[in-house]
């Protein structure tokens, strides 16, 4: 999720089309060890290692329902035209769409000088990751914080308040708000969040638990748009 701080978590498309996310959001889900080419890179493709990618991520078998292309070499070297970046309306889980162009045998022949046609994906600098626990997955309507990066994330609290607490607004991958209360609980002198809602009335934190949307182990990430 993004803090609503300045502005949307998301680029809007036409309606019908696939919303392309917010680069800092997507490199948070996708973790430290994705990163993605630059438009006006070349790339090598390989079109058998895509097409079991596809069978075992959609749970189909290759031969038959996967387009084979016998003629096609193992390997093509080709030109990356575009990048989007989306995560997929049931699972939450992201992935990048690009469009290559094969280059002909001359083509790669020729002198290459890399041109950046488009802006480099953006890592995120300002987030948290927390993998939810069982306590975090009750229906008690919240999850805690790690001190460290409640600190680091959230605006400063105000401890002359009883309890310390602020109201927060943030988007989820797919451009939804949620209404968040970040709480210092003094006793326990611990971080949470809670009173969790979406802001379309459709769930909240608890309904999500109660429906199994939401487990052990599950992953939750935060980040700050600067």
């Amino acid at each position: 999720m993004k803090l609503s701080t300045s502005g949307l978590g998301q680029q809007q498309g036409h309606e019908g089309e696939k919303k392309c996310l917010n680069s800092e959001l997507w490199h948070a889900c996708a973790g430290p060890l994705v990163s993605l080419p630059t438009v006006g890179s070349r790339v090598v493709y390989f079109p058998q290692g895509h097409s079991e990618q596809v069978a075992a991520t959609t749970n189909k078998e290759v031969d038959g329902h996967i387009p084979n292309y016998p003629s096609l070499p193992p390997q093509l070297i080709c030109q990356l035209h575009n990048v989007t970046m989306h995560a997929d309306v049931e699972t939450d889980e992201v992935y990048a769409q690009m469009t290559l162009q094969p280059l002909t045998p001359q083509e790669q022949k020729d002198t290459f000088l890399p041109v950046e046609l488009g802006i480099p994906s953006k890592q995120p600098t300002n987030y948290f990751c927390k993998t939810l626990t069982a306590s975090d997955t009750s229906t008690h309507g919240g999850f805690s914080v790690p001190r460290r990066a409640a600190e680091k994330v959230f605006p400063p609290l105000d401890f002359s308040q009883q309890p310390p607490a602020q109201e927060l607004i943030a988007r989820d991958l797919h451009d939804v708000e949620w209404k968040f209360r970040h709480i210092f609980r003094v006793a326990g002198r611990t971080y949470c969040m809670n009173n969790i809602d979406c802001l379309n009335g459709h769930t909240n934190w608890i309904n999500n638990v109660s429906e199994e949307l939401l487990a052990d182990w599950s992953s939750y990430e935060l980040l700050v748009d600067a």
